[in-house]
This record gives C-alpha cells, structure tokens and sequence, in this order.
C-alpha cells in the first residue's frame, strides 16, 4: 500500500472533481453536529473534510497512514486556526477511541487496504470505538468502476503545471486494481520534476460488505450510490453506506 509520499504534494489539485460538499451534506443530514458532536474522519488525508466538519462545529479528530498527507493537514489547520488532532494508524489497526458520535472513511480509503480480513479488522474496531447510536459513512468503488472503468486507461492529465500519466492493470484478487503514475510538476525554476507512485486498492460487492458490517454488529444499514439518495445500479460507481450502532 502507496503511503502517498510525493502524491500528498498534488493531492488537493487532483481532487478537485470531488463534491466534498456533497459529502459532508450527507452526513450532516443524518448526524448534525448539535448531536453527534465527535467525528472522527479516518483517511483524512490533507484535512480538505476534516477543516469543514470543524467549521460546522463537530469536534474533529483525523488518522491516516500518510505522515506526508498529515503535515499537509497540519498546516492547513494552523492557517486556518482550528484545533483538529491527528494520529498516524493504519486504519485496520485503530485504537485510542471511544463513545464516538460519527466516523467517516471517506472518497474510498477503505479500498487501499488490501486483504478483506483488514477490511473486517477496520469494520470491527470502528464499531468498537462508536457511541451506542453513533454512526459510521463510508464509500467504496463499485465491481463496475474497478472492472471496467478503471481498465480504460491510460488516464492523462495536464493542466501547465502538473501533468500526469495513469496505467491500471487488474490485480490477482478479484476486483482488485494497480495504479501506476508517473508525474511531471512545475517547480519554482520552472523545470518539471517527474517522481512515480504506485497505488493498489481492491472492492467487494455490496453483499460482503453488508455481511462484514453486520459481522461487526451494525445492524441498520443504509445503502446509496453516487453522492445521491438512489439505490445502486449495475452502473453505479461509488456506492455509499451508513450504518448505526
């Protein structure tokens, strides 16, 4: 699994495309922050939905893997002036929490980890450190975007400052997909730096993962797809869960 080293660096630009708003809606329809104030965002990557939750007045915590996405986040916390704790923690292996209101798994984290025992392992200890009544909100690329969607590459990408080259190629597991990347970004001098990631994430049909959630003892499952309120379709390609402790 890509720790995201150099990738942390032109993150935010990439992901541009994401609706964050959209997301946080979501969770603030069903868990406002006048109830379910600690919220914990694991995979919070640069802080971009963490700073948000904090402006809506959740009290924020964030984990990720990424030292480097973690200093990005840092920094953006200090200039924005908000206190939001981080913890470095591979996800599967979360501890230190408990009596949480909320914790999101946001924009597919869960599929970088690898083996669906991990995925259970995460799925468990979330479960452990959520409130009686809290939730958890996570998405997961869909069996259609890893299968054919993603096999469409190569992807490219350039805007006069970053420029990127994107090859997938099917994993051994079932649904599962390597990236390879290769970027070229602008430096001060006006030069182009080139520096390669490599990236490996893997999905499951909806069933498994309602039979891992059920596993760890969530019960009322809620499943959408697309950043909507639609059930999922043969052709969806984010599929969303929320489920209640």
């Amino acid at each position: 699994m890509s720790s995201y080293g150099r990738f942390a660096e032109v993150y935010d630009t990439l992901m541009t495309d994401i609706p964050y708003d959209d997301y946080i809606h979501w969770i603030a329809k069903y868990a406002p922050a006048t109830e379910y104030k600690k919220l914990l965002d694991i995979g919070c990557g640069t802080g971009t939905m963490a700073a948000e939750f904090a402006a809506l007045g959740y009290e924020v915590s964030g984990v990720d893997l990424s030292e480097e996405m973690l200093t990005i986040a840092a920094e953006r916390f200090m200039l924005q002036g908000i206190d939001v704790p981080l913890f470095c923690m591979s996800m599967d292996e979360l501890e230190g929490f408990e009596n949480l209101d909320v914790i999101t798994i946001p924009i597919d984290s869960i599929n970088y980890v690898q083996e669906q025992e991990e995925v259970q392992q995460t799925l468990s200890r979330v479960y452990q450190s959520l409130r009686l009544g809290g939730q958890l909100f996570f998405d997961v690329h869909s069996l259609f975007k890893m299968d054919e969607i993603f096999m469409n590459s190569p992807f490219t990408y350039d805007d006069g400052e970053i420029t990127y080259l994107w090859v997938t190629e099917a994993g051994n597991a079932p649904h599962s997909v390597h990236h390879d990347m290769v970027f070229y970004v602008q430096q001060d001098n006006r030069l182009f730096e080139r520096f390669e990631e490599y990236h490996y994430q893997r999905t499951y049909d909806i069933q498994t993962y309602v039979n891992m959630l059920q596993q760890a003892g969530f019960t009322d499952i809620t499943i959408t797809a697309d950043f909507s309120s639609k059930a999922p379709t043969e052709e969806s390609e984010r599929i969303f869960f929320r489920a209640i402790k």
